[in-house]
């Protein structure tokens, strides 16, 4: 089922600077949505500082599709980012700040005292894989619920996930009510639908759209990586951490630090040092990245 498009009062799609977000984008505007009521969201895993797992090209990645495609662009993060939520002890999960036409929010902070001090897992579980969660859709709905803006509208938040990318994934509806969906409600009322656009389409599908726009994939995908996520992903594999020890050594060797103060590694079987002697540098990573942060379009 697809939604009627001309329906919806604002269009949010959440854009990491992956393929399948931007995709999402694109699938819209060949569909004939509104440029007008399309708004772009980006959640910085980082917490709008500096780089500690996700990659620096990101954010300048995502701020040239905004400008490239004349959308309006916000920004939300948690306080601290993943640091600081990872190094949580005895203390409540840190606010969320989000951005609006207004003006910058912050809200939350005041939840039950929790500890981490542990690298998320991999698992189809958000409380164990939870940077996903923490970072990204908790911070989503904490920004849908904080704007009046959304109050009696029709809002469609529209996401990237493929089937094909998991059986996890594949379970997911192509159409669903959001999860901060009021429309029922006797006081606040919020109509929020779910759109995942890409959801049924092949990599190569993809791909194809990006090729027809002319955009050109964000700087990790040149660098021989197959996804975007933040850089050293739990779900990264042996060649992609000893690519990313080769780029950043510095970085790397924290995280390896931080494994040995946990007692946890970023993988339950083995710790970084391992896994990226076990692998091989992408050849792609040694060449110079054919996009720049001035435009994500080849013209």
């Amino acid at each position: 089922m697809s939604p009627d498009l001309a329906s919806y009062d604002r269009i949010i799609v959440a854009v990491s600077g992956g393929k399948d977000g931007t995709a999402c984008l694109l699938a819209l505007l060949e569909a004939g949505a509104r440029a007008e009521r399309i708004e772009l969201w980006h959640h910085e895993v980082d917490g709008a500082g500096r780089s500690f797992m996700d990659w620096p090209s990101t954010g300048p990645y995502v701020a040239a599709l905004a400008r490239d495609f004349s959308l309006p662009l916000y920004r939300s993060w948690r306080e601290g980012g993943f640091e600081h939520e990872m190094l949580r002890d005895n203390a409540p999960t840190a606010p969320v700040v989000f951005e609006t036409p207004d003006g910058v929010i912050t809200a939350g902070g005041q939840g039950p005292e929790g500890t981490r001090l542990r690298f998320p897992q991999v698992s189809a579980s958000l409380s164990v894989r939870w940077c996903s969660a923490s970072l990204k859709v908790d911070v989503a709905d904490r920004a849908l619920r904080g704007q009046e803006r959304f109050l009696n509208r029709r809002t469609l938040m529209v996401t990237g996930e493929r089937a094909e990318e998991s059986p996890a994934r594949a379970r997911y509806a192509a159409f669903e009510r959001h999860r901060t969906d009021t429309r029922n409600g006797t006081r606040r009322r919020r109509h929020v639908d779910h759109f995942r656009p890409v959801h049924a389409w092949s990599e190569a599908e993809v791909l194809a759209i990006l090729e027809r726009w002319r955009v050109m994939p964000a700087y990790p995908y040149q660098a021989g990586f197959s996804r975007l996520s933040y850089a050293f992903c739990i779900f990264g594999n042996a060649d992609q951490f000893a690519t990313l020890k080769w780029m950043d050594a510095n970085r790397f060797a924290k995280l390896a630090r931080y494994e040995k103060d946990f007692g946890c590694t970023i993988k339950r079987d083995k710790g970084l040092e391992q896994l990226s002697s076990e692998g091989t540098v992408y050849q792609e990573a040694w060449s110079p990245p054919a996009c720049q942060t001035v435009s994500c379009r080849r013209f």
